[in-house]
């Protein structure tokens, strides 16, 4: 009882914490998000080519969600800047302001499911079996007929049972209480991710409960079994995904933000330049045009060239950068590989894992919020082109001013949301090791538990 007090001290404080957190975030990202449209669409007449410089500042919202799973949002960006020719990152994340104890984690709801109550069962559990084999009461039990596999169920579905009741249900009150705070967070798709994330957890103390019993049914007194699971528990939550991180950088280093943009750079001076007059490839593209609308001068054309030519660099520039983008992607991809693949001896990275991807706060959403702004600053940057090679004067490209209106006719850029099964396809390797799990313990209690060892 007095851990069960802890735990609810502890899952109220963090639910407390990442409501007002995630509330208060997106509140202020809301407001200088509006700040940012309102100036932007209030320009005064301005050359096309000088708004697409002047850029728009995009707010990365936090996933409703975040305030039980925190995931990566503390260390990933919040806010890009879009401009014509550059592809920003997302910057100003809140580990960059914070000192130097942010590295040692911060306490959210799914870091005490994840990694305390299985403290919890293992303390509750160890002695199930090995205080009844080394009292001698197990003997009896066997010999008045009880199975192995009878008695293993019994005592893992006694634990799994006490445990879920108090912690889904604290997990399904605490998101009861902050949906009704803010009903705005609520929709079909929130209510999806929350159920999973709640069945997730369901199978995850079972999981847990079932090896506290098999453990316990292993050793021959309490004490050991209990020095057996927290080496264990420190083996899966503290060693394990450490290794899985510095093993993934070690296979696959990635280059550090100054080597990217710097291969980036290297690689445009190889493509060309639209700005020299005597590039190779532009002088190419610039008589391509030339015959493709039978005249001998840029001067003949039925548009602005310039306008035309900046549509080409940008279009040569972002398929530059998405190459290497994409490059950069991959490596992340296959560092965090190391980690699902040991999810399938270790649960507690299946579920972390997992949790992070149900709650939208793991690493491909935050890939996925970068390439719609990527896309989005491309179509932004065309639509000005566009307007700059058909309604300015080819004399007057770098003067003529055009009606502040044809600017304000764009959209604001909002992010689409996307769905549990979206979320769930970027882990097909954790999803497989959960099938694993299951599927073990199915074939542990079909096949196995003929016997307990009585010593």
């Amino acid at each position: 009882m007095v851990l069960i007090g802890v735990f609810a001290v502890l899952m109220l404080f963090s639910a407390f914490i990442g409501v007002e957190n995630t509330a208060e975030q997106n509140s202020i990202r809301e407001t200088y998000q509006e700040q940012v449209h309102d100036d932007y669409v209030n320009q005064p007449d301005r050359n096309p080519h000088r708004v697409s410089h002047y850029g728009y500042l995009v707010f990365r919202e936090r996933p409703a969600l975040s305030f039980f799973e925190f995931g990566i949002e503390s260390f990933a960006g919040n806010s890009i800047f879009l401009e014509a020719h550059r592809q920003n990152t997302v910057n100003l994340s809140e580990a960059g302001f914070s000192n130097g104890m942010l590295r040692f984690g911060e306490l959210s709801m799914a870091l005490i499911l994840q990694l305390l109550v299985p403290l919890f069962i293992f303390f509750i559990g160890y002695g199930t079996l090995a205080d009844l084999k080394a009292n001698g009461v197990l003997k009896i039990m066997l010999a008045q007929g009880v199975s192995a596999k009878r008695l293993i169920w019994g005592k893992t579905l006694g634990i799994f049972s006490f445990t879920t009741t108090v912690f889904i249900g604290a997990m399904l009150l605490i998101f009861s209480i902050a949906f009704v705070a803010y009903p705005e967070a609520i929709t079909p798709a929130v209510l999806l991710r929350s159920l999973f994330a709640m069945a997730l957890y369901t199978v995850y103390f079972f999981i847990c409960s079932w090896i506290t019993v098999l453990i316990s049914a292993k050793s021959s007194r309490g004490g050991a079994a209990l020095i057996s699971l927290i080496l264990l528990w420190m083996l899966c939550g503290i060693i394990l995904p450490k290794m899985a991180q510095n093993v993934g950088y070690a296979l696959f280093p990635a280059p550090s933000k100054l080597e990217f943009e710097t291969r980036i750079t290297e690689d445009l001076e190889q493509v060309g330049d639209s700005h020299d007059p005597d590039d190779a490839y532009y002088t190419s593209f610039r008589e391509k045009t030339l015959a493709e609308y039978g005249v001998d001068d840029v001067k003949d054309l039925p548009f602005n060239y310039a306008g035309h030519l900046m549509a080409e660099g940008e279009r040569v520039t972002t398929e530059l950068y998405r190459s290497h983008f994409d490059e950069l992607i991959a490596t992340y991809t296959n560092q965090n590989s190391i980690a699902a693949y040991l999810s399938f001896i270790n649960p507690y990275l299946m579920v972390r894992n997992l949790s992070m991807a149900a709650t939208g706060t793991d690493m491909a959403h935050y890939i996925d919020f970068q390439k719609q702004t990527e896309d989005y600053r491309y179509r932004q940057t065309q639509y000005f082109n566009e307007l700059h090679k058909n309604e300015v004067d080819a004399e007057r490209s770098g003067t003529q001013r055009l009606n502040s209106a044809r600017f304000n006719e764009r959209d604001p850029f909002e992010y689409e949301n996307r769905g549990l099964f979206w979320a769930l396809s970027n882990n097909v390797i954790t999803l497989l090791a959960l099938v694993f799990w299951l599927m073990l313990i199915v074939l542990s209690f079909s096949f196995g538990f003929k016997k307990i060892k009585l010593y």
